[in-house]
């Protein structure tokens, strides 16, 4: 006998165990199939054991840097394996957070390969063993893996993916970095503070090209202050691995060819959703050219009673995107009318050295949609608390409707910008104008006045530059 649910949720990463969680505080009997570990990428080998890795490489650049705030440190070194046992420590942590969330939520969990096999039926195998279940609501959770370069697969010794790279089998002296979205500029950012000599190459005319054009701009420079190497509107030929390391031609801008040597490369050029063997074809689910599900604004795909949520559905590819989805989803199910979400409200954040965050539209891109724009920008050095800290280096931007004061977007880059930019996205989301955030008083000494001074700013107003 099948045993029967509300709700069953494929895949336990950050959509799939908050939409099991809502799901079952709204009443429905609600079971979560994972094949690996709880929590899923994101909190076993993605967003949070990254961050414990740049947490260290951080405390490692200030102890490099004490000087700077008049203090001694001596015979500084780092323990790549201890760093890494570290991260992994604090992955282990969040998954067992997780299977308490499912046991206090009454979710039960069915671990194994699970595969659709019919509307409203689903069959999990493990060590062999195969067992039904059905229920009227399936929610899609699968996320996403990392994409390879085209006949150079990483092999986990010499070629890594972002999971390969959390667990190096050694410190690399000298890294490739292929791509420069936010998996590719972490771990640049990552190893270069840790000691590597690091290479970008990035075949858009910019580094995090998905970034407003200034963000870009101030990132750039400052990585290559750093002393890291960039190459924008660049390519990579002739990749020759071998057991001491990777050959390949680099060509710049310009279309010149230099070859070049390193220890290691980490391969960022993208993201594959997990559709493939879990029985989405021969129920006719409607998918993109790229693999991607099609939902609507409440995640339901074109089959009845399935629903889809978070990387393996449309961009922004973000972990909070899928939890927040999930919520949606589970009150869909459970008829609660829940407001569906705006994707210009989702904020992105990168955690480089100097950290970049953003929400809404770049100028660029509001000037493309029509819109006539006020632009303001504050520089941190203009902040009392930022120099004291010593974290003089960023600024924050915002982007107005010149005709209704309709906040569009927000840029920021510079230290601690991803704890300050959800100031924005609360913003954004109450359809705020620059007369409320003018109107806010911010407590001082913050970094978070520069995010008022860049509203009195794009008003002609600023006060401290």
């Amino acid at each position: 006998m099948a045993e029967n649910y509300d709700v069953i949720v494929l895949g336990s990463g950050p959509g799939g165990y908050v939409a099991a969680i809502r799901a079952a505080q709204l009443g429905l009997k609600t079971a979560i199939v994972e094949r690996e570990n709880l929590g899923g990428i994101c909190l076993n080998w993605g967003c949070i054991p990254t961050k414990a890795l740049l947490r260290s490489a951080e405390i490692f650049h200030y102890m490099q840097h004490a000087g700077d705030y008049g203090l001694a440190a001596e015979k500084i070194s780092a323990d790549i394996a201890a760093v890494v046992k570290r991260s992994r420590g604090v992955a282990k942590q969040l998954n067992q957070g997780v299977t308490h969330l499912m046991k206090k939520n009454k979710i039960t969990v069915h671990m194994g390969e699970g595969k659709l096999t019919g509307k409203g039926k689903l069959s999990v195998t493990r060590d062999g063993k195969t067992e039904e279940l059905t229920a009227k609501n399936i929610i899609l959770a699968t996320g996403a893996r990392a994409r390879d370069l085209p006949g150079t697969p990483a092999d986990g010794k010499r070629v890594w993916t972002y999971r390969h790279a959390m667990t190096p089998p050694e410190m690399p002296s000298k890294l490739l970095v292929i791509g420069s979205g936010a998996i590719g500029i972490e771990f640049a950012s990552f190893y270069n503070d840790m000691g590597a000599d690091v290479t970008v190459v990035e075949m858009m005319d910019r580094i995090v090209p998905v970034e407003d054009a200034d963000v870009s701009a101030f990132l750039e420079k400052a990585l290559k202050k750093q002393g890291m190497t960039i190459l924008t509107g660049a390519g990579v030929s002739d990749i020759k691995v071998s057991a001491n390391g990777v050959k390949a031609k680099l060509k710049d801008k310009a279309g010149k060819e230099t070859a070049a040597e390193f220890s290691h490369m980490i391969v960022a050029i993208g993201i594959v959703p997990n559709t493939e063997n879990i029985g989405l074809k021969e129920l006719g689910v409607a998918m993109d050219e790229r693999g991607f599900l099609k939902t609507d604004e409440m995640c339901r795909t074109n089959v009845e009673g399935l629903w889809a949520i978070g990387d393996i559905t449309a961009p922004p590819w973000l972990a909070h995107k899928a939890s927040h989805e999930g919520v949606i989803t589970a009150e869909a199910i459970a008829g609660k009318h829940p407001h569906a979400m705006d994707p210009r409200n989702i904020p992105g954040c990168t955690y480089c050295h100097p950290q970049i965050a953003s929400v809404g539209l770049t100028e660029a891109k509001a000037k493309e949609a029509g819109y006539e724009v006020k632009v303001g920008m504050f520089p941190f050095i203009g902040n009392g608390k930022a120099i004291a800290l010593g974290e003089a280096e960023g600024f924050t931007k915002t982007v107005f409707d010149a005709k209704t004061g309709e906040l569009l977007g927000a840029h920021m880059v510079g230290a601690e910008v991803t704890e300050m930019i959800q100031g924005y996205t609360i913003g954004k989301t109450l359809e705020t104008t620059e007369a409320e955030l003018m109107h806010t008083v911010f407590p001082h000494p913050t970094i978070s006045e520069s995010m008022h001074e860049s509203v009195l700013a794009a008003y002609g107003r600023a006060l401290h530059i």
